[in-house]
């Protein structure tokens, strides 16, 4: 059964933070809010959690996991990036965006696509998951709370909490953070290549 968070979306309470970054580091599964609908999180390392990940959202292993960074000098130790993608990258972050970037050594290869050994990372803009974050001291390994067959991600903890009590560890809700999916650019060939139109403005890369 999973444990569940009410946490203050603008003001998060440090105990329940703590509380929620205690329990990753001992391999939970946690949902949490973005700036962008909710997401299904583990540590980088925990196999377990990515397997668990796979089965909830009948992912196969083309996926792109997502780094959640707290801020771009975490993310630059996950991707190998370029100046001028540097620059692009830096002007929309934080913010809805996810980015497809080759994996640095740090990323296991289990978590990279398999012919292009690539991985997503972004940084969100979301005081909640910021503050989970900065306690955590690490990224969180991420994907959207997208359930099969459904057309939008869950946006309720409650629902969230009544769906998935048994294949999650914990709920952290914050209130609602709408339904539209980060914004995903593909800066792997060097150019922007816009993957997914989302919550993020696409205009400064076309």
């Amino acid at each position: 059964m999973a444990r569940y968070f009410d946490v203050h979306p603008e003001n998060p309470q440090t105990r329940i933070i703590s509380a929620v970054a205690d329990s990753i580091r001992d391999s939970a599964l946690v949902a949490y809010p973005t700036d962008s609908c909710y997401a299904l999180g583990c540590r980088l390392g925990n196999r377990d959690g990515v397997e668990r990940i796979r089965s909830i959202r009948h992912l196969d292993d083309k996926h792109h996991f997502t780094l959640v960074c707290q801020d771009f000098a975490q993310l630059g130790k996950f991707v190998q990036i370029d100046n001028d993608v540097f620059r692009a990258i830096k002007a929309a972050t934080p913010g809805s965006y996810t980015f497809i970037l080759p994996a640095s050594r740090e990323v296991p290869r289990q978590l990279q696509h398999p012919k292009k050994r690539t991985v997503g990372v972004r940084i969100p803009d979301h005081v909640v998951t910021q503050a989970l974050l900065a306690e955590l001291g690490e990224p969180l390994l991420s994907s959207t709370l997208l359930l099969p067959g459904e057309e939008e991600p869950l946006t309720q903890g409650w629902e969230i909490k009544e769906r998935l009590d048994h294949a999650v560890d914990a709920v952290l809700d914050s209130g609602d953070c709408g339904t539209e999916p980060t914004t995903v650019i593909d800066f792997s060939g060097g150019e922007a290549e816009i993957v997914r139109r989302g919550a993020g403005d696409v205009d400064r890369f076309e």
